[in-house]
């Protein structure tokens, strides 16, 4: 064998566990640390814990969360849409303007938010449905709790 090529051996090395348990054994290294040992790893102890060295399960939990909070979302969305198809009657606009929609086909909210996406150009095109009657509409729509289209947010003089 050549010399002065291979590694100080030390028969005496101590092995630190992070759980607190500490024992010796033979190694090149003086000190050794882990993170598991046979006195924490879930294996021999049979407890239910999760060993994650490389925040593998974090990463999950996070995509998990993620995708909960998309569901949600959509289902949010699909009651938004149900509630929606209701009859424009319970915004109680008044009968002139109950009468001036239903000549115009417009019988639900759904259809009224329909027709708000375009902006407020298409409502105002009814004939008889004025501004007034526009902030009237809107002012009930948002007492109701529906969310009105961004392009009929916008004020336009």
């Amino acid at each position: 064998m050549k010399e002065a090529i291979h590694p100080t051996y030390y028969p005496e090395a101590t092995v630190i566990c992070a759980c607190g348990n500490t024992w010796k054994t033979g190694s090149t290294q003086e000190v050794i640390r882990t993170d598991v040992c046979s006195a924490c790893h879930p294996f021999f102890t049979g407890e239910q814990r999760i060993v994650d060295t490389e925040g593998q399960v974090d990463r999950f939990y996070k995509k998990l969360k993620v995708h909960e909070e998309y569901q949600k979302e959509q289902e949010a969305r699909q009651t938004k849409k149900a509630i929606a198809d209701v009859s424009i009657e319970v915004l109680e606009l008044g009968t002139r303007l109950n009468k001036i929609l239903a000549d115009a086909k417009v019988s639900t909210v759904a259809d009224l938010l329909e027709l708000l996406e375009g902006g407020d150009q298409p409502l105002l095109d009814i004939k008889g449905f004025g501004r007034k009657s526009l902030i009237d509409l809107k002012k009930a729509l948002r007492g109701q709790g529906f969310e009105i289209p961004e392009a009929a947010e916008e004020i336009t003089v």
